[in-house]
């Protein structure tokens, strides 16, 4: 059994799960035994074929790559990785990152030190070295309505301030998806991710449920890395789509009916009015609407590559 597994997400973006991969192998102590898991989400086949080459050039039996038949989206690709994993500690982690210490010895040190700790998370730094949020509060009515300052402004020790500098390891409601460690055995307990959502929300659905377990959501900011945030995923009015389709997923999920109406009817009113001043909102708005339901998600629109590519 390994200390850690460590699970990549690649999606038509081989250079970077290359370059993440480097970084990992170049940053961590011989301390760690570890493996590396890369599902490959379905990809066109020519930046499939790159990272096979480059995997196999390693001539390491502790990377692994496997090739999903059809792009199921983040959850799901990270639970198809996740078969293949024999360790007591998971990492997630996006293929757009670069380690810039020993993070992963870090994180598993203060796991092992503290069983509070649920599932922790690096802090993150942009390309440039500037300072970048790593942490954040549950998707909730309040939040929606609200907003983040405000909650932090008028409840600090429930809502941890995002854009401070932490020093040392600092409870807070989640981290970002962009690189979660989490104990397998807890993470495995709590059903791991939910794969019903295709992008977006599901290091909130998996915080939430760990803490109903009593297993916390950790920053360790003595654990760095690079993110460069959105380089997998680009912009587009499909992807907005798909961050309010998982919003309301989550909000119906762990708050319920009327949780749900109330951040809809929020949403409504904000979208309308939006709208008017910039027509392309619109799209959003009908969204919205009609519910933002699961069925109109890109999940529902991909497709299983044949055995031939």
């Amino acid at each position: 059994m390994f200390d850690v597994s460590i699970i990549l997400i690649n999606y038509n973006s081989s250079k970077h799960t290359i370059n993440c991969i480097q970084s990992i192998l170049s940053n961590t102590s011989k301390q760690i035994n570890f493996q590396i898991i890369i599902t490959d989400n379905c990809s066109e086949k020519e930046d499939y074929l790159n990272l096979k080459l480059f995997c196999d050039s390693l001539h390491n039996s502790n990377i692994e790559l496997h090739r999903n038949i059809i792009n199921n989206g983040f959850g799901a690709g990270n639970m198809f990785g996740v078969q293949f994993a024999n360790a007591k500690y998971l990492a997630f982690v996006n293929n757009d990152t670069l380690f810039m210490n020993d993070c992963l010895a870090i994180l598993k040190n203060e796991l092992d030190k503290n069983q509070n700790i649920g599932i922790a998370g690096a802090q993150s730094y942009k390309e440039n070295g500037d300072f970048m949020i790593s942490l954040d509060h549950f998707a909730s009515p309040t939040r929606e309505i609200l907003g983040r300052n405000f909650l932090e402004l008028i409840n600090p020790k429930k809502y941890p301030r995002r854009k401070k500098t932490y020093s040392s390891p600092t409870q807070v409601n989640f981290i970002p998806g962009s690189f979660m460690f989490v104990k397998a055995i807890d993470f495995y307990e709590v059903g791991g991710f939910d794969t019903n959502i295709f992008l977006y929300y599901e290091e909130t659905d998996l915080c939430i449920r760990l803490a109903k377990k009593s297993k916390f959501a950790y920053l360790i900011p003595e654990a760095k890395f690079i993110h460069l945030h959105g380089a997998s995923t680009a912009k587009s009015m499909a992807i907005k789509k798909e961050l309010k389709i998982s919003l309301l997923y989550i909000i119906r999920k762990h708050y319920g009916f009327f949780g749900h109406k109330i951040v809809m009817l929020f949403l409504i009113i904000k979208y309308f009015f939006s709208s008017i001043l910039k027509p392309k909102n619109w799209t959003l708005f009908f969204l919205i609407v009609s519910g933002a339901p699961i069925s109109k998600s890109l999940k529902g629109f991909q497709k299983i590559i044949s055995s031939n590519q």
